[in-house]
């Protein structure tokens, strides 16, 4: 933990689960911190709690609905107006949806659209800039290990996941010379708010998928702990767990007819 010793961390998605979570883990070792989602009540307390646990360290609070393009130009400027510069910015705000791609709501799935890829791809390009200058900085992107597969009832979602592995990998790329670590994490099932918020109304919950996936569930403090870990180790990505890491590299060399065959099976089952 030693690489985010001194480092000043932006944190989408801060209110709840792997958010709060990559807070409460960097808080021993951050300088500052600016925490951001919609939910400014719930911010402000995380806020307050780690002010009382860590004397010293700086946290900020921003509400804002990043789905909104405005309200991402408004933070960056906020961030230049208070001479903030973030060197270590964590891409965790994402929205999910589950169930038939047509008989979806369509502001839901513009959302998930606006949020998953359109406030995390914008973010990094009005954060970058000023990253670069630094000579040493770190992003996080937090995709899904949906991003590798297409699944049949989260179609929009996989697919918002795979263009955030890619996305990720690309830039590691770019900026790996220039002092810029990327990463993806792309958990499995992690028992956060989300899967409440992705069930549709009238629905089965999608919390079960704890239930049929028990083996591949890891914790908000595992999930976050391997993130962070792969971001030191300066890793493009990474798939918190063993067994999920070691099944989703089984299932990449499996001819993709077959793998067709088995996804169109559990979407029949859920």
């Amino acid at each position: 933990m030693k690489f985010f010793e001194g480092c000043t961390a932006l944190i989408t998605g801060a209110s709840s689960g792997l958010g709060a979570e990559f807070a409460r883990q960097l808080a021993p070792y951050a300088r500052g911190m600016v925490l951001v989602a919609r939910r400014r009540e719930r911010l402000d307390e995380l806020a307050e709690e780690l002010r009382r646990i860590h004397v010293g360290l700086e946290v900020r609070t921003y509400g804002a609905d990043l789905s909104d393009e405005g309200k991402r130009v408004e933070l960056a400027s906020w961030l230049k107006e208070e001479g903030i510069s973030v060197d270590f910015l964590i891409n965790n705000a994402g929205l999910g949806d589950h169930g038939q791609f047509a008989a979806g709501e369509w502001q839901r799935v513009k959302s998930m659209l606006d949020v998953n890829i359109g406030a995390l791809t914008h973010l990094t390009h009005l954060l970058l800039p000023s990253m670069l200058k630094s000579g040493r900085a770190a992003v996080l992107n937090v995709s899904s290990v949906a991003s590798f597969f297409p699944l049949p009832n989260m179609a929009v979602y996989s697919a918002t996941k795979a263009y955030v592995t890619s996305f990720s990998e690309a830039l590691a790329i770019e900026l790996r010379p220039k002092g810029i670590t990327v990463t993806a994490l792309c958990p499995g099932p992690v028992p956060t708010e989300f899967f409440g918020t992705a069930t549709r109304e009238g629905e089965l919950d999608m919390s079960d998928h704890f239930k049929t996936f028990s083996a591949f569930v890891v914790s908000p403090q595992e999930a976050v702990t391997a993130g962070l870990r792969a971001v030191a180790h300066d890793r493009a990505r990474v798939i918190p767990g063993p067994l999920l890491a070691a099944s989703v590299a089984v299932a990449l060399v499996i001819p993709f007819f077959i793998i067709r065959r088995i996804l169109a099976w559990k979407a029949d089952t859920i």
